[in-house]
């Protein structure tokens, strides 16, 4: 048999051979085993790959694997972070138990506005429904200005309040009609707690794209991340159907179904965060790192920092230069941690040097990216007076 002339691949998927024939085609190796639709080797004539001559029939993918392309990014896994379907997966999971909830909210509300109710006031329900609006659209203006900024920092922390708090103001709307002289402050009082949610969940998820994409491929996969909520949605909306016809009559059933379904997307929406392994720093992660340093000497590794990082934030508060980039920032919050973790027990101030520059190099072999980091920086800067014993971070 002829030699291999090359061999072709598609992203990490298997490669195959080409070998020359012996009336001068190319005979190309199928892909994969008989099941998927070829058994064995087919020939191709010389320019028929390259000159149009038609797609070849080896190229074919196993349908699973087509099925899979509609909602993975292209070159997945290769082409986004270790960690993308682990937490795809767990999201799924919280996200097809928030659609349940949602269904049962939903229900909740339309009973309270007077659906299906003879003396109901088409005008009140609408004016109601106005005021729940516009509530939620101020809010969102007011929280994205207050805490927009802090977001990308803490990127597993606001995911995680943002689903509490979604739970929180489903359990409002299902509470909202057993109370009906607060109705309206209470549905109102949910579409604020929803709207923050929205903003929380939005620029979360654009943070943790940031993250997943690996081949400056982030439009597709916030796009197949819509496309597989979409899925998981329908999926939702088909079993909503199923399931309101069984508990609307029974309010206790309604709610006992509520608070399993809250218990499940709070557990998934934890583990989806868990699984997260973020290799940039923010404040916690740098402070379990430096922590771990001056205990034992070594650099914790972005994966066991992620592990233990804290879903609660604190601060250290640096003053920087006009002229401070990322590296400087780092820097200066490494020094900062460091400080408030030795309080005066540890080595004298012109030791710091030293230990913070083993610092940095430890972080850039223990696979931390020291290019950017999450650090909260606001745009205070500080010009310094230079003298000898004073210096710029």
């Amino acid at each position: 048999m002829a030699d291999v002339l090359c061999s072709e691949q598609f992203g990490s998927g298997a490669a195959r051979g080409c070998r020359a024939a012996p009336d001068g085609s190319l005979q190309w190796e199928a892909w994969g085993r008989s099941w998927w639709g070829f058994s064995g080797a087919f020939t191709a004539k010389p320019g028929g790959r390259d000159g149009g001559g038609g797609v070849a029939p080896g190229t074919a993918t196993p349908p699973l694997s087509r099925l899979l392309a509609v909602f993975l990014p292209q070159g997945f896994p290769d082409s986004v972070s270790p960690d993308y379907l682990p937490y795809q997966l767990w999201d799924s999971v919280q996200a097809f138990a928030s659609s349940l909830s949602g269904s049962l909210a939903t229900h909740a509300v339309l009973l309270g506005i007077g659906v299906g109710d003879a003396k109901a006031s088409v005008s009140a329900a609408t004016a109601t429904w106005l005021v729940k609006d516009s509530t939620g659209m101020l809010g969102r203006i007011v929280f994205a200005w207050w805490m927009g900024s802090k977001m990308d920092c803490n990127a597993k922390q606001w995911r995680l309040f943002a689903d509490v708090l979604n739970d929180i103001a489903m359990f409002l709307e299902i509470m909202a009609p057993i109370l009906p002289f607060c109705f309206t402050i209470t549905v109102c009082i949910s579409n604020l707690a929803k709207c923050l949610v929205g903003v929380a969940g939005g620029a979360t998820r654009a943070a943790l794209t940031m993250h997943q994409a690996r081949r400056n491929n982030m439009a597709d996969v916030s796009a197949k991340d819509g496309s597989q909520e979409t899925l998981v949605n329908l999926a939702g909306l088909l079993v909503s159907l199923l399931m309101l016809p069984l508990v609307s009559d029974s309010p206790s059933l309604s709610l006992g179904c509520f608070f399993f379904l809250t218990t499940l997307h709070v557990y998934a929406n934890y583990r989806a965060v868990r699984a997260l392994v973020i290799e940039t720093l923010n404040e916690q992660r740098l402070w379990l790192v430096l922590r771990h340093f001056l205990q034992r000497g070594e650099v914790l590794g972005p994966t066991s920092a992620n592990q233990m990082e804290p879903l609660w934030t604190d601060q250290v508060q640096v003053v920087l230069s006009q002229m401070a980039g990322p590296e400087a920032i780092l820097r200066a919050a490494t020094q900062g941690l460091v400080l408030g973790a030795l309080r005066g027990d540890g080595p004298l101030p012109g030791e710091l040097e030293e230990l913070r520059n083993r610092v940095r190099a430890g972080l850039q072999d223990a696979g931390w990216s020291t290019e950017k980091h999450q650090l909260e920086v606001d745009e205070w800067r500080a010009t310094w007076l230079l003298s000898p014993e004073k210096k710029v971070l």
